[in-house]
C-alpha cells in the first residue's frame, strides 16, 4: 500500500470513505492524478490489482458523468450494485433493458443524478444513443477491456472499433483505456484506434506473487481434479473446459462425487446463467465448470483454484483466466492439464480461419501456449517474459518447476531418457508410422490385444522391449519427443505418429536425450491462516449471508472474507475502531456497522473475553 502525500490527502479520504481502503495499491494514485489532470491514460494492470478504482474514484471528483464502455453485459448489474453499496450513484444501459428502463437512466443522467454510467460498445453504434450522449457533460471516458479493440489481441470485438468516434465527438474529454493483458503490439494498436498518441502509459507488474502455477499431464485428469477440489476446505473454484457439452458433462460427474458444482456457458438460458452466477458469487455453489464465457469481470475475491482442464488458445486468455484466482491476495492455485491431443483440437479450429493473417496470428499464439506447457524452466518467468517484463529471480518458489528444484517433486530433475527415446522412436518406425500413440505403447509393452496380434506386431523386434514402463510414462515420453521435434503427430481424425528427419538422425547416431520425469507431488501449502477467532469469523459469515440475501446481492458486496477475518482478529468495540479495518468505508459502516458490532460484542460476552479492543 502506498501512503498518501499531504497534497493527496483528499484522494486518500475518498478512497477510505467510499471504498474502505487504507491506502492505494501500486500505481493507482499516479493514474488517478493523471486522469484528474485531464490527460489520456493507457493502464495495464493484472486482474485483481485495482484497475476499476482508477476511473471510479475520479468519477466522484470530476465535473460530469463518467462513461464506462464495457463488453461485460452480463455483469453490469453486479458492478453497478457494488458501486451503489459504496454510496456511488451508478447505472447501466445495455440490450437487456426495456425502453422504459433506458429512458429512466437517461433522465437521471440529464439531471446530474449519476456519477458513473456503464454502456456496452454496441450501444454506441446507434444514432439515438449518441444523440443522448451529445447532450451530456462527460467528465471522463473509460474503455474497459481495451484489448478488445485490437485484431492482434486475444479477444477482438469489431464493435470496439466504433469507439474512436467518441474521441471525435468529445475531443476535450480525457480517455482512460484499461486492460489486464496486452503485448506491446496490442498496446500500440489500442493507442492508434482510440487516437491517443500522447497518452501517459502505466504498466504495472504482471506478477501475481500469491498465485502458484502448475502444469500436469492430462492423464487420469478427473481423479486428479477430484483430489485438487477435495483438498480445499474453503474458497471457490473455476474449472475451464473447451466446449459447452464438456462443461455439463464434467459438472455432472463432479456432482456425482458429492461436489456442489454447476455448468456455465453461453448456450444456457439467460435466467439460468444469471442464477448460476449469483449462486457462485454468494458461495452457495463453490465450483463452476465453464467455458471462457464465464469470469470476465467477476469480482469474487476468494477463488482459490482455477483449473484449465483443456489447453487454452492463447497466453493472454490463460493469464486473464488464472488471474481470477486469489484476488484477495491469499495463496491460490492455477493448474493446467496439458496434452498434445488438446493442441490438435485447437489447431483444427484455427485451420477453419479463412483470413491468412488472422490464422497465422492464432497459430503463433497457440504455439506460445504449447511452449508454456512444455517448458522446463520457471513458468512465472515465461509469463512475465511474454508480456515484456523482466524477472530477475532464478527461482520463483511458486510454480511446479521451481518447487521441484526445492522439494525434488513435481517435474523432477531431468534424467537420461536416451534409452526410452530410442525404444519409442524405433517402435514408431517399425510399426510403419501409420499408428497413434496407444498402439505404439501397446507394442512396446507387449500387449496381446487383438489389433496387435492381427497386425502381427507381436513379431516385431520392438515388441515388449518396454514392459518395465507404465503406459502413462511411455505416453509422456512420446509427448516430450513431440515437443522436442523428434516425433510428429498428424492432425485430423487419425493422429498417427511419424519420426521427423531430426528424430531419424538422432536414432541413427544414438545421441543422448534428456527428459523430464513427471512425478506428481503434494500441492504447495497455503499460507497459515491469519490469527483470528474462527468461531467469530463463522458467526460474521452467517450475518453477512443474511444481509446479502436480504439485499439480493453477493455476499462479498457486504464485506470480503479478508475484512471478516480482520474483524474477527481485531474485534472492534465501536464504530471508530471498525472504520480502521480494511474494507470498511463510511457507507458500509452506516449500512452494516451496528449489526456486525453487535455480533462481535455478543461473542465476547459469551466467551468471557473482556480484552477486546477497547481504547
Amino acid at each position: 500500500m502506498q501512503e498518501p502525500s499531504g497534497a493527496n490527502s483528499r484522494l486518500a479520504d475518498v478512497l477510505k470513505q467510499r471504498f474502505g481502503h487504507e491506502g492505494f495499491l501500486p500505481m493507482q494514485e499516479e493514474v488517478i492524478e493523471n486522469v484528474l489532470a485531464r490527460r489520456d491514460s493507457l493502464v495495464l494492470m493484472p486482474t485483481g490489482s485495482g484497475k476499476s478504482v482508477c476511473y471510479q474514484l475520479p468519477a466522484l471528483l470530476l465535473d460530469g458523468v463518467t462513461l464506462v464502455v464495457s463488453p461485460l453485459i452480463a455483469l453490469m448489474k453486479d458492478q453497478v450494485d457494488s458501486l451503489k453499496s459504496k454510496g456511488i450513484r451508478a447505472a447501466f444501459v445495455n440490450s437487456t433493458m426495456t425502453y422504459s428502463d433506458v429512458r429512466t437512466v437517461q433522465a437521471d443522467a440529464y439531471r446530474g443524478r449519476l456519477d458513473i454510467l456503464y454502456v456496452s460498445p454496441e450501444r454506441l453504434t446507434t444514432q439515438r444513443f449518441n444523440d443522448f450522449l451529445s447532450a451530456l457533460k462527460l467528465g471522463l471516458i473509460a474503455i474497459d477491456e481495451a484489448h478488445c479493440i485490437s485484431e492482434w489481441g486475444h479477444d477482438f470485438r469489431p464493435d470496439y472499433r466504433n469507439l474512436q468516434t467518441l474521441r471525435n465527438d468529445f475531443p476535450d474529454t480525457p480517455v482512460i483505456a484499461l486492460t489486464a493483458t496486452a503485448t506491446e503490439r496490442v498496446r500500440e494498436d489500442i493507442l492508434q484506434h482510440l487516437r491517443m498518441p500522447g497518452a501517459s502509459r502505466f504498466v504495472a507488474s504482471f506478477n501475481r506473487p500469491n498465485l502458484t502455477y502448475e502444469v500436469r499431464p492430462k492423464r487420469k485428469s478427473f481423479q486428479v481434479l477430484v483430489d485438487l477440489l477435495g483438498r480445499r476446505a474453503d474458497g471457490s473454484a473455476i474449472v475451464y473446459r473447451f466446449s459447452r457439452q464438456e462443461t455439463e458433462d464434467l459438472a455432472s460427474r463432479l456432482a456425482g462425487r458429492g461436489f456442489r458444482a454447476l455448468p456455465y456457458h453461453a448456450g444456457l438460458e439467460d435466467d439460468v446463467r444469471r442464477e448460476t452466477q449469483e449462486r457462485f458469487l454468494s458461495d452457495e455453489v463453490p465450483i463452476i465448470v465453464a467455458t471462457i464465457a464465464f469470469g470476465m469481470g467477476v469480482d469474487k475475491p476468494n477463488i482459490r483454484l482455477v483449473v484449465h482442464y483443456d489447453l487454452p488458445k492463447t497466453i493472454e486468455g490463460y493469464y486473464q483466466e488464472t488471474g481470477r484466482a486469489g484476488r484477495d491476495g491469499r495463496p491460490s492455485d492455477c493448474v493446467l492439464f496439458f496434452s498434445y491431443g488438446d493442441r490438435m483440437k485447437q489447431e483444427f479450429f484455427i485451420g477453419q480461419i479463412e483470413d491468412d493473417l488472422k490464422r497465422a496470428n492464432a497459430e503463433a499464439k497457440l504455439a506460445k501456449m504449447v511452449e508454456y506447457g512444455n517448458t522446463t524452466s520457471c513458468r512465472r518467468r515465461f509469463l512475465l517474459d511474454y508480456f515484456g517484463e523482466e524477472w530477475s529471480k532464478d527461482n520463483c518458489g511458486a510454480c511446479d518447476v521451481c518447487l521441484a528444484e526445492e522439494r525434488r517433486v513435481g517435474p523432477d530433475s531431468t534424467f537420461d531418457g536416451t534409452e526410452a527415446a530410442q525404444k519409442v522412436l524405433s517402435a514408431v518406425v517399425r510399426t510403419g508410422e501409420r499408428f497413434g500413440a496407444n498402439h505404439v505403447v501397446d507394442v512396446l509393452r507387449g500387449s496381446r490385444s487383438s489389433r496387435v496380434l492381427e497386425l502381427r506386431h507381436d513379431h516385431l523386434s520392438v515388441y515388449g522391449i518396454a514392459r518395465e514402463m507404465q503406459a502413462d510414462d511411455l505416453k509422456d515420453v512420446i509427448d516430450q519427443l513431440i515437443g522436442m521435434g523428434l516425433i510428429e503427430r498428424a492432425s485430423g481424425e487419425f493422429p498417427t505418429l511419424s519420426v521427423t528427419p531430426r528424430g531419424r538422425q538422432l536414432l541413427k547416431d544414438r545421441e543422448p536425450v534428456t527428459l523430464v520425469r513427471q512425478v506428481v507431488g503434494p500441492a504447495p501449502e497455503g499460507d497459515p491462516a491469519a490469527a483470528h477467532d474462527e468461531v467469530l469469523f463463522q458467526k460474521l459469515r452467517v450475518l453477512r449471508k443474511e444481509l446479502a440475501d436480504t439485499l439480493g446481492v453477493p455476499a462479498f458486496f457486504v464485506f470480503s472474507d479478508a475484512t471478516l477475518r480482520q474483524l474477527a482478529s481485531n474485534m472492534p468495540g465501536d464504530r471508530d475502531q471498525m472504520l480502521k479495518v480494511k474494507g470498511v468505508g463510511d457507507s458500509k459502516l452506516r449500512q452494516f456497522g451496528d449489526r456486525f458490532l453487535s455480533v462481535i460484542a455478543g461473542h465476547l460476552a459469551g466467551t468471557g473475553d473482556k480484552s477486546a479492543h477497547t481504547p
